[in-house]
C-alpha cells in the first residue's frame, strides 16, 4: 500500500504495532504531534507538510488528479472550522475537553496517524483502543461497550475489517457516540431528511464534497455505485439523490455492470475491483471515485492502460477528507454534548392516571401503575449511564459525580413542605409533597424534584404505616419503598452497633491487659514489622506524639497511646434497632462470664435515631461524611476529655459501611416524576429532613427555573425549625418557600375536639360539618404560619381536603390562613385525583417562589447553650421560659468546657403539642418547657436536648400494623401494607 500513499504520510508512518491484547491509554490524552516539525515553529501543521511533499512528488501522478492545494483547501477549511468551534466551546466550558476513541482491529498504523494528526491540529484528545487482526465480533462488541459506558469519550469510531461489520458490531454503538453514521438510528434519521440530528457518514461526505469542490454539478448526473454495502451505501444514495442526481447501486458482479458503466456520469467504487473486470468498461468522461483502499493497486496508473477518465479522484483524497470530516462529527458530538449538561425542560413521559371512586387502597393503587425502569427515568431527567447504579427495575442509586458535573449549573427553586401540629394519624405532608410535584411537572410541565425521607421499618410495622404518600399522590413501588429500599438503613445499623461493640470490646480490654500488652496487641509484629496504621499515626499527632516508629515511643506514650480510660457512666452511645421494641428501652450487657464481670447499664435507640442517620442527612460530600463520624463523641474520659470514633479507630471501618448509603436512592411518583429518597430521622427525637446531598443534586438536576419540594417530618415547629437552624445551615441553601399542610381534621381537634386515636373510628365531630370547632382549632395554623414568618420565607397553606370536609369548613380555613399571613391558602384534591388535583397549589407555589425569601436564622450560633434553647422554646413552641433538671445542666457545662458550645440545637420534643405535653392541644400558654437529659451529637453537628420523657425507642402498641400485613406465596407480593 505505502507505494502509493503521498510522500509525507509514508513519513508519517511508525513501525506496524504488533498484534496482541487490546492496547489502551490510561486516560485519554492530548494527540500526539508527531509529523510536526521540531518546537511548533512554521505553523502549517499537517496539512501543510502535505502540500509541500506532495509538491516535490509533482509528477508521481496521473494528469487525471486534482492540483494537491485543492484537495488540501478542503480538508483545511474543515479542519479549521472544527477547531474554531471548539474554541467557542471551551471558552464557555473551559474544562470541555472532547475525546474521540477509536478501535481498530489489525496494523493500518497510517491511519492511526491521519486520526491523530488531524485531531492535534482541531484540538480534539484522541484514544486507540488497538485489537488484534483477528478479534471476534464478540471481542469488538465487548470494546464498544466500554467506550458507550465511558463519559469521558464523546466520540466512537471502528477501524476494522469490512467482514466485522456486523449488524450487531455496527448497533452496538451509541447512537450519540457514532460519529461515523453506521448505526441505524443515524441512518434511518438520515434517509427521513434529518441529517441535523444525527451523523452522516463521513466517507459518503467526502465522495459528495470532492466531486462538488471539483466543480461538478450532480444535479441530473445518473451516479452508479458499486460495491458498496451496508451504510456507506445507503449514505452514498442518500446524499445523492437529495443533490438531484440518479443514483444506481450495482455490486461487481452484477451481469448489466458493463451497460451501466457505460451509462454513468459518475462512478463510485466501494470495494476492491476483481481482476476480470476490465477497465476499458469505464466510459472516457466519466468521473470516477474510490473509496476502496484496493483499486488503484501497483498494477494501475492513471492513463497506462489507455483509459483518460475526466478525474480520477483517489482513495488518499477520500480517506483524508473522511477523516477531517470524523472530526467535525466529532465536535458536534461534543457540542450536544454540553447542550444536553445544561438546563432544558425535561422531555418526561409522564404516567397516566385513571382516579377510581371510590379510591382503592394505596397498595392497590400502586400496583395499578407500572412504573418506568429506572434507567430511562435518569436519561429523561438528565443522569448520565455511569452516574446511576441500578438497584431491581425501579430503584437506583445517584452518584455524588453528578455534583461536579453540574457545579456551574443555576440552583432551582428550594421548597419546604411542613405542617400544623398534627394528630396521631398524620396530616399528608408526604401526599402533599407527591401531590405537589406531580401537579407542577405532569400538568405545568415544570421539572421538579421531590426529595422524602426513607421511612424506618418500626412505624411501617408499628401505628402510623408506611410514608410513600398515600391516594393518587405517592412513590411507587409502595412496598419497596417501604420496605429495606437499598438498604441504607440497614447499613447504619451495622455501621452503629460496630462502634458500640468497639466502646465496651476496648473498656473490657483496657481493664485486663498491662499497658505494654495491649499497646503489643494495638500495634502487632506482622512478618517481623512493627507499623502503626494510618488512623493510629492520626492519634499519635492528636496527642502530641511526633513519631512513627512504634519501637520508639516511651513507656508514658504508650500509656497515652494505648488508654482510652473511658468511663462508663459518660457512655452516650447506644446501640441501634430498626424495629419498635420497647424491652430494649433499659438493659443490662455484659453478663456472660468471658466478659469478666464488666457489665453495665445500656439500651437500644430506633436505628433514624442514631447520629450515623443525622450524619448522613447533613453531610455533603464522602470526605465530610468520614470527617463526621470520626468526630462523632460516644463518651468521656476519666479526665472529661471526649472520646471519639477517630481514638477508637473505627473511622475507615464506619466510612465502609457507609459507602453506598451516602448516594441517593432514585424512584417515581404514580405520574411518572422522579423523587429521591434518602437518609429517615425522625423529627421528635432527630432532625426529621431528608439528605443535604438529595437537595443539592436535585437543584441541579431541575435548573435554574424548577423546583426541589422537600419534607420535614411533624410540625413546623419541630421539623420546619430543625430544617432552617440546622439543615440550612449544613447545606447553606436559602429556601423560597414554605407550603404548610392543615387539614380539618387536625384543626378540629385543636378546636376542642375529642381525642383522636390511631385504629380507632373517629368521632361524629370529624366526620360532620362543624364550623365552630374548625374556626377555634385554627390558632394552631396561624402559630405555626407565625413561626414560619420567623424566618422570613412566605407561607402557601396547602389544605388537604378529606371527603368528608364541607365547603364551608374548606372556605373558613382558607380565609382564617390569609388573614393569618400566608402568601395563600389553596384546598387540594391530590389524594383522590393525582396532580391535577393540586395545581391549584403549584401556581400558588410558583407565585410564592417569584416574590423573593428573606431568609433569616432564629439564633445567633455564639449564644450560650441556654440561651438557645430558651430562644427555641419562647419564640417557637410559646412557653414562658425553660426548666433545667441538674443532669442537663451538668451536661451543658461538658459540652460547653469541651468547646461544642456553638453548635445548633436539635430539640427532642412530643410532635402532638406545641408544648412538652401531649395533650396540650391548640396553642399552649405560660407553660415552663422541662430539659430533662442533654446530648452531642457533634459528628452531625448539634446539642441534643430531650424535653421532658422523650423516648427514643417507640413500642409496639396492642394491635400493630403487622396483623394485616403477609405475603400471597404464589405471586410473591406483599398485601396489608398502607
Amino acid at each position: 500500500m505505502s507505494a502509493r500513499l503521498p510522500l509525507f504520510l509514508r513519513g508519517l508512518r511508525r513501525p506496524p504495532r504488533p498484534p496482541g491484547p487490546p492496547l489502551r491509554l490510561q486516560a485519554p490524552g492530548r494527540a500526539s504531534s508527531i509529523g510536526r516539525g521540531g518546537g511548533g515553529g512554521g505553523g502549517e501543521g499537517l496539512l501543510g507538510q502535505r502540500r509541500l511533499q506532495d509538491a516535490q512528488a509533482g509528477n508521481s501522478r496521473g494528469q487525471g488528479s486534482r492540483a494537491p492545494s485543492a484537495r488540501d483547501s478542503i480538508v483545511r477549511e474543515v479542519i479549521q472550522n472544527s477547531k474554531e468551534v471548539l474554541s467557542l466551546l471551551q471558552e464557555k466550558n473551559p474544562a470541555f475537553k472532547p475525546v474521540l476513541a477509536i478501535i481498530q482491529a489489525g496494523d493500518d498504523n497510517l491511519m492511526q496517524e491521519i486520526n491523530q494528526n488531524l485531531a492535534e491540529e482541531a484540538g480534539l484528545n484522541i484514544t486507540h483502543i488497538c485489537l488484534p487482526p483477528d478479534s471476534s465480533e464478540d471481542e469488538i462488541i465487548d470494546e464498544i461497550l466500554k467506550i458507550n459506558e465511558d463519559t469521558r469519550v464523546h466520540g466512537l469510531a471502528l477501524q476494522i475489517s469490512e467482514n466485522s461489520f456486523s449488524n450487531k458490531v455496527l448497533n452496538a454503538l451509541k447512537p450519540e457516540k457514532d460519529v461515523d453514521g453506521v448505526t441505524d438510528v443515524n441512518l434511518g434519521r438520515l434517509v427521513r431528511g434529518d441529517a441535523h440530528e444525527c451523523y452522516v457518514s463521513p466517507v459518503a461526505r467526502a465522495v459528495v464534497e470532492l466531486l462538488e469542490k471539483s466543480g461538478i454539478n450532480l444535479d441530473g448526473k445518473k451516479v452508479l455505485v458499486i460495491g458498496a454495502h451496508g451504510s456507506l451505501e445507503a449514505a452514498l444514495q442518500c446524499l445523492f439523490q437529495r443533490r438531484g442526481s440518479m443514483t444506481m447501486s450495482s455490486q461487481w458482479k452484477t451481469p448489466q455492470l458493463q451497460s451501466k458503466l457505460h451509462e454513468a456520469d459518475i462512478a463510485v467504487v466501494g470495494s476492491p475491483k476483481p481482476e476480470d473486470i476490465p477497465l476499458s468498461w469505464i466510459q472516457p468522461g466519466t468521473t470516477v471515485l474510490n473509496c476502496s483502499h484496493d483499486f488503484l493497486s501497483g498494477r494501475l496508473g492513471c492513463g497506462s492502460l489507455g483509459v483518460h477518465f475526466n478525474g480520477l479522484i483517489a482513495e488518499d483524497d477520500v480517506s483524508l477528507l473522511a477523516a477531517a470530516l470524523r472530526i467535525q462529527n466529532m465536535v458536534s458530538s461534543g457540542r450536544r454534548w454540553l447542550r444536553e449538561q445544561q438546563h432544558a425542560r425535561w422531555r418526561l413521559h409522564c404516567l397516566k392516571l385513571q382516579p377510581l371512586s371510590p379510591v382503592p387502597s394505596d397498595l392497590e393503587i400502586s400496583r395499578a401503575q407500572t412504573p418506568k425502569a429506572v434507567d430511562v427515568l435518569a436519561k429523561e431527567i438528565g443522569l448520565l449511564a455511569d452516574e446511576i447504579e441500578i438497584y431491581g427495575r425501579s430503584k437506583a442509586k445517584v452518584r455524588l459525580s453528578l455534583l461536579e458535573r453540574l457545579k456551574d449549573q443555576a440552583d432551582g427553586k428550594y421548597v419546604l413542605v411542613a405542617g400544623i401540629t398534627p394528630t396521631p394519624l398524620g396530616e399528608g405532608k408526604s401526599t402533599v409533597t407527591v401531590g405537589l410535584v406531580q401537579a407542577l411537572t405532569a400538568h405545568l410541565n415544570i421539572n421538579s424534584f421531590a426529595c422524602l425521607r426513607q421511612p424506618s421499618q418500626g412505624p411501617t410495622f408499628g401505628v402510623k404505616g408506611g410514608a410513600a404518600g398515600g391516594g393518587y399522590a405517592q412513590v411507587i413501588p409502595m412496598e419497596e419503598f417501604n420496605l429495606h429500599l437499598t438498604g441504607d438503613i440497614h447499613a447504619i445499623t451495622a455501621a452503629n452497633n460496630l462502634l458500640a461493640a468497639a466502646i465496651d470490646t476496648r473498656i473490657l480490654h483496657e481493664n485486663t491487659q498491662t499497658d505494654k500488652a495491649l499497646y503489643n496487641r494495638l500495634v502487632p509484629l506482622v512478618n517481623g514489622v512493627r507499623e502503626f496504621s494510618s488512623i493510629q499515626l492520626a492519634r499519635l499527632k492528636k496527642l502530641g506524639i511526633n513519631k512513627t516508629d512504634p519501637s520508639t515511643l516511651t513507656e508514658e506514650e504508650i500509656s497515652k497511646f494505648a488508654r482510652l480510660n473511658i468511663e462508663p457512666s459518660t457512655i452516650t452511645w447506644q446501640r441501634v434497632l430498626d424495629t419498635n421494641d420497647r424491652f430494649l428501652r433499659k438493659m443490662t450487657i455484659g453478663q456472660a462470664p468471658t466478659e469478666k464481670g464488666y457489665s453495665r447499664q445500656a439500651q437500644f435507640d430506633i436505628a433514624v435515631a442514631s447520629e450515623i442517620m443525622a450524619v448522613l442527612a447533613l453531610t455533603d460530600s464522602l470526605t465530610d461524611m468520614k470527617e463526621r463520624l470520626g468526630r462523632m463523641v460516644v463518651a468521656s474520659d476519666k479526665n472529661g476529655q471526649p472520646v471519639t470514633a477517630e481514638d477508637l479507630g473505627v473511622t475507615g471501618a464506619l466510612t465502609v459501611l457507609m459507602k453506598d448509603a451516602i448516594k441517593p436512592n432514585l424512584m417515581q411518583t404514580l405520574e411518572g416524576t422522579p423523587v429521591f429518597v434518602h437518609a429517615g430521622p425522625f423529627a421528635n427525637i432527630a432532625h426529621g429532613n431528608s439528605s443535604v446531598l438529595a437537595d443539592k443534586i436535585a437543584l441541579k438536576l431541575v435548573g435554574e427555573e424548577g423546583f426541589v419540594v422537600t419534607e420535614a417530618g411533624f410540625g413546623a415547629d419541630i421539623g420546619m425549625e430543625k430544617f432552617f437552624n440546622i439543615k440550612c445551615r449544613a447545606s447553606g441553601l436559602v429556601p423560597n418557600v414554605v407550603v404548610l399542610v392543615a387539614t380539618v381534621r387536625a384543626l378540629k381537634m385543636h378546636g376542642g375536639g375529642p381525642s383522636v386515636t390511631a385504629g380507632v373510628p373517629l368521632k361524629k365531630e370529624y366526620t360532620e360539618e362543624n364550623i365552630q370547632l374548625v374556626a377555634d382549632g385554627c390558632c394552631n395554623l396561624q402559630k405555626q404560619i407565625q413561626i414560619a414568618q420567623l424566618f422570613g420565607v412566605p407561607v402557601v397553606v396547602a389544605l388537604n381536603v378529606f371527603k368528608t370536609d364541607t365547603r364551608a369548613e374548606i372556605d373558613l380555613v382558607c380565609e382564617l390562613a390569609k388573614r393569618a399571613g400566608a402568601f395563600d391558602a389553596v384546598p387540594c384534591y391530590h389524594w383522590s385525583v393525582g396532580g391535577k388535583g393540586s395545581v391549584d397549589l403549584a401556581r400558588a407555589v410558583r407565585e410564592a417562589a417569584g416574590q423573593g425569601s428573606r431568609f433569616r436564622f432564629l439564633y445567633d450560633l455564639q449564644l450560650p447553650i441556654v440561651e438557645k434553647i430558651r430562644t427555641i422554646a419562647q419564640a417557637v413552641y410559646g412557653a414562658k421560659d425553660i426548666e433545667l433538671s441538674p443532669e442537663a445542666q451538668s451536661k451543658i457545662d461538658r459540652y460547653t468546657q469541651q468547646g461544642f458550645g456553638n453548635l445548633p440545637i436539635c430539640m427532642a420534643k412530643t410532635h402532638l403539642s406545641l408544648s412538652h405535653q401531649p395533650d396540650k392541644k391548640g396553642v399552649p400558654r405560660d407553660f415552663i418547657l422541662p430539659i430533662s437529659d442533654v446530648r452531642a451529637s457533634i459528628g452531625a453537628g448539634f446539642i441534643y436536648p430531650l424535653v421532658g420523657t422523650m423516648s427514643t425507642m417507640p413500642g409496639l402498641p396492642t394491635r400493630p400494623c403487622f396483623y394485616d400485613i403477609d405475603l400471597d406465596t404464589e405471586t410473591e407480593q406483599v398485601k396489608g401494607l398502607f
